[in-house]
């Protein structure tokens, strides 16, 4: 059986719709959800290379950068520098579970106002910090900020998206976290020059897209979804209208409206979640963040200014070589926006799991071969090792990156959306806190072998792609279980016997 076919067409027929600048306008502005998050990934690493940074908070770690004879590997391998960027995901960690709750009983649109908050807090605490754990503090802040958004967002941008276009519309959260990179890379590569304060500058300018985003979430309408959850029809109605830019939406409301009263019957999300027929897309949506962190993307992202000093390239050269990889990220970005809703999203992955290990062994071979605990690598391996990198993040850009907020958000019923994508985005931070945490140590005890253990969780992941994901594309949500669990030849398994009957006009 193959899952690879387009749905029916007697799917799209719900979604009767006209793209008014209105709702283009909601998807921008909610999307600025995701370069707020995307420029803390890029601040982090550049930050934490900057000398005056270093000699302010972390002198021992900027003694052993000095050292001409320090081994190339080990180089920046502390601890605590190490939770200056993964404290933030442990703080989202947690407030992901709090933003789920937030996003039932308040909507969407409320938590990504409390998202956008709290990332202002942090900015203004990170900017002005004066003793360490005012630093920390502000990570937090920032962590609180992203477990929110993260959480919302992309839910957000699912259920206010037509289904034929839900791909290209939830993929723009991606595209705007790649931006959200390329603009911190840049602005590290100005600041580094500003002595001794440009790092305040650089965590301060983290404020900007929260501001953004805040004045989004003051726009923006609250998804249909969200308002039927809370009883509000009348209101819900005409938001959909609103969002369709038509005044048919009667079929498309309907199905809504079923989805909701089913999802009232069910008074513990969280412990409906635990039960067998919610497995299928709890263990993908937990599998696919875990998937996606172990490909390595994130240990490039965080460190890649790190990681191109590491390989023989100056202050200056490395930051460049963020700007480069920023740029290719985001460029790459769009070929998935326009083939995600044609191609479907496992092709996307599977070829992207090719490239991406292909990447990390030649990288690894590189780095194995060439790079002694001293010296660098000469000019043009340095070259090879930076084009390879782009080459890796290109394929990330167009497929686990993306797809990994995507899938999650559009494959658990209404009544389990929010408590199953709270799991996905606490998975997704709990693994970031990790491989942000200890990379620099992974690195300093695995040298070039980190790459080849990447390599193999990203065969990993092929293999479950191939056998264990099956394709989502233009599948309504609430039509998941009939439609995609229950003929797959291995999660058919996990499904009781009740199934929903569905009409014919809402089918």
């Amino acid at each position: 059986m193959s899952f690879t076919k387009d749905p029916p067409q007697q799917y799209h027929h719900h979604n009767r719709s006209k793209t008014s600048v209105y709702v283009i306008a909601c998807w921008i502005l909610a999307a600025f959800g995701g370069l707020m998050f995307g420029y803390d990934i890029g601040i982090s690493g550049g930050v934490t290379s900057m000398d005056d940074f270093l000699k302010k908070f972390f002198p021992s770690v900027y003694r052993k950068k000095l050292g001409a004879k320090e081994n190339n590997y080990c180089k920046f391998d502390d601890q605590t520098l190490q939770l200056f960027t993964s404290s933030l995901y442990l703080a989202a960690l947690v407030a992901s579970f709090g933003a789920s709750k937030a996003c039932s009983w308040l909507g969407r649109k409320p938590t990504i106002l409390m998202a956008s908050t709290f990332f202002i807090l942090g900015a203004v605490v990170s900017a002005f910090s004066y003793w360490k754990w005012m630093l920390i503090i502000g990570r937090i802040l920032f962590g609180i900020g992203v477990g929110f958004g993260n959480e919302s967002v992309p839910l957000f941008l699912t259920e206010i998206a037509p289904i034929q276009h839900r791909g290209a519309v939830n993929i723009l959260f991606q595209l705007f976290v790649t931006i959200g990179i390329l603009i911190a890379n840049l602005i590290n590569y100005g600041t580094q020059k500003l002595h001794p304060n440009g790092w305040r500058i650089s965590l301060g300018l983290a404020g900007i897209p929260a501001v953004f985003l805040l004045f989004g979430s003051l726009i923006i309408t609250e998804t249909p979804a969200s308002l039927l959850e809370r009883g509000k029809e009348t209101e819900a109605i005409e938001a959909l209208k609103k969002i369709r830019g038509v005044g048919d939406v009667e079929a498309e409301f309907e199905q809504i409206k079923l989805a909701c009263e089913i999802a009232k019957l069910v008074k513990h999300p969280f412990k409906k979640l635990m039960k067998k027929i919610s497995m299928p897309p709890l263990i993908i949506s937990i599998l696919l963040q875990v998937f996606q962190q172990f490909t390595g993307i994130n240990a490039i992202m965080f460190y890649a200014p790190v990681l191109f000093q590491t390989v023989g390239f100056k202050n200056d050269g490395s930051l460049l070589s963020s700007v480069i990889t920023g740029l290719v990220n985001v460029l790459s970005t769009f070929v998935s926006i326009f083939t995600v809703d044609r191609f479907g999203r496992r092709k996307l992955l599977l070829q992207a799991s090719v490239q991406m290990f292909v990447c990390n062994v030649a990288i690894g071979s590189i780095l194995h071969l060439y790079l002694k605990k001293a010296g660098s690598l000469d000019k043009g391996l340095a070259t090879a090792v930076v084009v390879l990198v782009c080459l890796f993040v290109m394929s990330f850009a167009w497929s686990w990156g993306p797809l990994g907020w995507l899938i999650p958000s559009e494959i658990f019923p209404l009544e389990t959306r929010t408590a199953g994508f709270a799991f996905a985005v606490s998975s997704n931070m709990l693994f970031t806190f990790l491989i942000a945490q200890l990379f620099l140590s992974m690195l300093c005890h695995m040298q070039a072998f980190i790459f080849f253990f990447f390599a193999a969780w990203i065969l990993a992941m092929g293999l479950f792609v191939l056998f264990l994901l099956p394709e989502t594309k233009g599948i309504p949500s609430d039509l998941m279980n009939d439609t995609v669990w229950r003929k797959h030849p291995f999660w058919k398994k996990f499904m009781g016997r009740d199934v929903i009957i569905v009409t014919d006009e809402m089918a």
